[in-house]
């Protein structure tokens, strides 16, 4: 049996799909036995097998590369090399031979046909389980643009991944961030949205004026940022779409910046500073209506929702150094969070609503870590010279931060790391950037 999916034409990032061909149901199949027991203890990558799709040999290998590339980043897979493969399927269509791949220790394979058709590609996948002998589930086909062709192959990867570990995927999904070029004291600012493996960037913005921290709403149309367009620095909301902006804040006599959307989209949440005194308001988008969350002598910044959109977590140095605090949008008394060693900020609330993440400073480190909502099972992922500023992939499994190196050139770069701490990597991109902000999953 196949599911067939129809992406629309990219040239927006909330892409929509024909809801009446959307697959129903959980995305992995009821008796599928072979799944990936993900836990805090070390993990023995499945060994798959992604032999060379049928159909038209060019865009099907790199439909192909994408999907091993999603897969094996993770962390969570092995790619059996091309060389240890049995002879490979007449066609897509053959019957698998079960016995051959468990001769090379393959627990999953991967069988595709990439066909295109003028400016149109259509791509089928079927996943096996080769310890059952048996399909892992049922057969798919995206019907998309060739210029597409990366969309298409992060479906088929987020199938197959949510098939094998039973958790929601994250490849089909967009990443805000800002482009830093020039020298380190006069630095020239620009955002860009990509790919969440640095693909495909569109840029945002110009390089006219300073803008900082983008953030994305829930459903990945519009973007918050801060801009000193005006020369002050002031919140813009973007539509996505027609890469329009307009000024959110005005005030002549305050600052407004780190801004973010509540998970509805109706809120945003900012720090506002006036009279050398900072503290968290909220806006509505459609109104403008504002008002104070935190009222005290304290710097408080760095708001995150919650993703029922009843609390926000925030920076606040109001015990003496900068600590995390949570409190309900109706206002009352903060609660501090965090109480380890060190100075905590930029809180960032997962999308499963169980970990918040955040950066640390011990001494002369810094660190990206997680803890619970009450502040306890403190956790350090990473540590170097300054590591700041994380954000969560739609699943929760993945952190993706800002890395600077030290010195006169020195660079910030995006880094993604799992939460149990392994699998660091790099984001592959050819310049500087910094404050990543991960959008939603793709429809």
């Amino acid at each position: 049996m196949f599911r067939r999916m129809i992406l629309a034409p990219a040239a927006v990032l909330a892409v929509a799909l024909s809801a009446a061909l959307l697959p129903s149901g959980p995305l992995m199949a009821q008796d599928a036995p072979l799944r990936i027991e993900i836990t805090d203890g070390v993990i023995e990558p499945m060994s798959i097998a992604i032999p060379a799709f049928h159909g038209d040999a060019e865009i099907a290998a790199r439909v192909r590369q994408v999907v091993a590339d999603d897969l094996t980043g993770t962390g969570l897979f092995r790619e059996i090399p091309a060389e240890a493969h049995p002879a490979r399927a007449a066609s897509f269509a053959e019957a698998v031979s079960y016995d051959d791949w468990r001769a090379v220790n393959a627990q999953g394979l991967v069988s595709a046909e990439v066909r295109q058709m003028g400016e149109n590609i259509s791509v089928r996948f079927r996943l096996f389980d080769v310890i059952s002998g048996q399909p892992q589930g049922d057969g798919m086909q995206f019907d998309a643009r060739a210029s597409d062709w990366r969309r298409a192959a992060h479906k088929i990867a987020d199938q197959i991944y949510a098939r094998l570990t039973g958790e929601q995927p994250y490849f089909d999904s967009r990443v805000a961030f800002v482009q830093e070029t020039g020298p380190k004291n006069a630095r020239i600012k620009r955002i860009g949205v990509m790919d969440y493996d640095g693909a495909n960037i569109l840029w945002m913005t110009d390089s006219s004026s300073l803008v900082l921290a983008p953030k994305f709403s829930r459903d990945g149309r519009r973007l918050l940022f801060t801009s000193y367009d005006s020369g002050f620095p002031q919140i813009q909301i973007m539509d996505v779409a027609t890469v329009s902006a307009r000024p959110l804040t005005t005030e002549q006599n305050a600052m407004a910046f780190a801004p973010t959307f509540s998970p509805d989209g109706r809120w945003v949440a900012y720090s506002r500073e006036q009279g050398g005194n900072t503290d968290i308001w909220l806006m509505d988008v459609s109104t403008g209506a504002q008002r104070a969350l935190t009222n005290s002598p304290a710097i408080d910044t760095s708001p995150g929702f919650s993703p029922d959109g009843q609390r926000i977590v925030f920076e606040s140095d109001r015990s003496g150094t900068p600590q995390l605090y949570i409190m309900g949008l109706n206002g009352g008394e903060p609660t501090r969070i965090s109480f380890g060693e060190g100075r905590y900020g930029t809180p960032a609330w997962s999308p499963k609503g169980d970990l918040i993440a955040f950066t640390k400073q011990i001494g002369d480190r810094f660190h990206i870590g997680t803890m619970r909502t009450d502040g306890s099972s403190e956790r350090m992922l990473t540590e170097s010279f300054l590591d700041e500023g994380p954000t969560w992939a739609p699943n929760g499994r993945v952190v993706m931060f800002t890395r600077a190196t030290p010195g006169g050139n020195g660079l910030p770069r995006l880094h993604s790391v799992d939460i149990t701490g392994r699998n660091m990597r790099p984001m592959n991109l050819d310049f500087a950037a910094s404050d990543p902000s991960w959008g939603p999953l793709m429809p």
